[in-house]
């Protein structure tokens, strides 16, 4: 963060110094939720939560070097009060992005938002300093510490902004204004709490409906091949740029394919040119992500030779997100437990199935470790019976379905459409799966691993790579 001094930060936030000793003391370090992440120079920022309440652990954040603590209460260390910490921090966040240079590129999207996000920082880091988001960081407090962790030196602030209701992403916009705005797709992630699709487009759409008008540079980047996403076009003043496998995109991918390993590879054609991309990532879902991230980072002026350059070494920069990795007796664990929803579950099956094509060919088998997919609401058990329906139509050899109610219908799916015998099976808990694989896996074999963020089964592909760790019944290695 650029430094400020605490006189500064109260007057920016509205808020009451206590126990100061020189209100001209700066804050040189991060700004930080966990005081278990305060370094010398640092705002720790107390958050009351349902579990524990930051205002306890204020003191040990000043010992551990923190100039301050930004809270609702005096401290009895050095501190700035406020009515609200997180209607603060994001009024912070705003007064230190419009005191730089940087240009905000902001993206949402029912799936593929992380990916993406790391897609384009990798990209526009190339061009000079990002910051961009750290892990998940999409809501009205991870936005803010994001933003404030740009400095003087930033050319680029990459912006994740997710969604569980109308209106949230209006607010995250006014919190940290982009100038481009990039629209990824409409699922049916949280639909529980939306209600429906048109409910997800209308939120959604309100990241385009906040950029500035195409004469002050505002550049709405939008899906050409999602018809909720390309209808966004006219609900913004900003200028449009679409892509897709479309004919009609702007940025566009021909001649689309899967390598042996199911990595994707294609001809990449913007305004400006075309060239070939073999990405480092699996499965073909990417190739959406990368076409959003070559239109952004072609609207801020990298050569298409370049784009696809940077496309084809980028990796994974956020955990469990298809971590691929060999074990030494020749299995393959893909982790993509963080989050699940309907859409991402299903890419991550065709991934999985494009993998097996290579492993069939050394005798292996595909399997499926997959749980619960959260919030999906009324359309809970048609969703998870779709998914086991489509692990045997991709012809998973094995789904292991685990959890309760959701995974058994993920196992009643697969059943229905002709899965009998051993081919899917129902397991109670992430113990009793990593159980089950360790006695069956054989080298070749390829495992998917992945289910909502709350399941944890994180753990289970943990386990399967380090023999001596076991699962206890909250999904966690020990």
């Amino acid at each position: 963060m650029i430094a400020l001094s605490l006189a500064e930060i109260a007057e920016i936030v509205g808020g009451q110094s206590y126990d100061i000793p020189d209100p001209r003391i700066r804050i040189t370090g991060p700004v930080v939720t966990d005081s278990r992440a305060v370094r010398p120079g640092a705002l720790f920022t107390a958050f009351a939560g349902a579990r524990s309440d930051g205002h306890d652990f204020a003191a040990r954040a000043v010992a551990d070097g923190a100039v301050a603590v930004l809270a609702t209460r005096p401290v009895g260390v050095p501190a700035i009060v406020v009515d609200d910490v997180t209607a603060a921090l994001g009024a912070l966040a705003r007064h230190v992005v419009e005191s730089l240079g940087a240009t905000a590129v902001a993206l949402t999207g029912s799936a593929g938002k992380t990916s993406t996000k790391d897609l384009i920082a990798q990209l526009l880091g190339r061009m000079g300093p990002t910051v961009y988001p750290e892990g998940n960081l999409n809501n009205e407090i991870g936005l803010p510490l994001t933003a404030l962790r740009a400095d003087g030196t930033t050319r680029h602030l990459v912006l994740e902004m997710g969604a569980r209701y109308v209106g949230d992403i209006r607010y995250l916009a006014g919190l940290v204004p982009p100038r481009i705005g990039l629209v990824l797709n409409v699922g049916t992630a949280h639909i529980g709490e939306f209600g429906g699709r048109e409910r997800i487009a209308e939120a959604k759409g309100e990241l385009v409906e906040a950029l500035p008008p195409a004469d002050r540079g505002g550049v709405a980047v939008l899906n050409a091949d999602d018809p909720l996403v390309h209808a966004m076009a006219a609900r913004t003043t900003a200028r449009v740029v679409t892509f897709g496998e479309s004919a009609n995109a702007d940025v566009r991918a021909e001649n689309v394919r899967l390598t042996q390993q199911g990595q994707p590879a294609f001809t990449l054609h913007t305004p400006t040119g075309c060239s070939d991309v073999t990405m480092r990532l699996y499965g073909e879902h990417h190739v959406s992500n990368a076409l959003a991230a070559a239109a952004v980072a072609h609207e801020l002026g990298m050569p298409v030779d370049e784009i696809a350059r940077a496309l084809s070494e980028a990796g994974t920069l956020s955990r469990w997100r298809m971590e691929v990795t060999e074990r030494p007796d020749g299995v393959t664990i893909v982790n993509d437990a963080y989050n699940a929803n309907p859409e991402s579950m299903r890419a991550a099956l065709r991934a999985l199935a494009a993998m097996g094509q290579g492993a069939q060919s050394r005798g292996g088998r595909t399997w499926a470790v997959l749980g619960l997919m959260a919030e999906l609401g009324d359309e809970a058990l048609a969703e998870h019976d779709a998914v086991g329906r489509l692990a045997v139509r991709l012809n998973v050899s094995k789904l292991v379905a685990v959890g309760g109610r959701e995974a058994s219908w993920l196992q009643l799916g697969a059943y229905n459409e002709g899965s009998w015998g051993e081919e899917s099976v129902h397991v109670s808990d992430a113990q009793a799966a990593v159980d089950l694989l360790r006695s069956e896996l054989r080298p070749g074999d390829v495992v998917l691993v992945k289910a909502s963020r709350s399941v944890g089964l994180e753990r289970v592909a943990q386990a399967l790579l380090d023999p001596a760790a076991t699962v206890d019944g909250q999904g966690a290695a020990r």
